[in-house]
């Protein structure tokens, strides 16, 4: 009886918590080492279709995209917009699958659109150097040379996304 006791204290206690959580604001991403970090005056909604706007003018293309915002809206959970939009193509794929097949996995690299509470967004970034740095060892100066071009490219997704 005891422990049915505790365990229904704990889930209520979860509960109150969970729904306290769903109120309050998600973290914005911070400045940190390795990441691009662009604040604007633009909508959720609007930046994350600037993006992909941005990538289909671009090099790159557009190729996983997810959030949990409008599953977490359909059970309920209001939280603010938040999308990860995967950006590469075929022409990187090619170059660092033979530099490295381990560096593949980080493929495609993402950009993250993230609502603000006063209904701005952020568009952040792990820069492609920080993000083939592990593999670098292994990969050369045909992977450092990918991840630079890479980099260029996001920047300039992440300028024109931003205009």
């Amino acid at each position: 009886m005891r422990n049915v006791m505790s365990a229904g204290l704990l889930g209520g206690a979860l509960l109150f918590a969970s729904a306290a959580w769903a109120q309050e604001a998600l973290p914005t991403v911070e400045d940190r080492d390795g990441w691009a970090v662009h604040q604007s005056e633009m909508s959720y909604s609007a930046l994350v279709d600037s993006v992909k706007a941005a990538a289909d003018e671009s090099d790159l293309g557009v190729v996983t995209e997810a959030g949990p915002t409008q599953a977490a809206a359909d059970r309920g959970v209001d939280i603010p917009g938040n999308r990860v939009i995967g950006l590469f193509n075929n022409d990187y794929a090619v170059t660092i699958l033979h530099a490295s097949t381990a560096a593949m996995i980080e493929a495609p690299i993402r950009m993250y659109v993230t609502e603000a509470p006063d209904g701005t967004a952020t568009l952040s970034y792990k820069l492609p150097t920080s993000v083939y740095e592990p593999y670098m060892e292994e990969g050369g100066d045909a992977l450092a040379e990918a991840a630079e071009a890479l980099e260029a490219d996001f920047e300039s997704v992440a300028e024109n996304a931003l205009k």
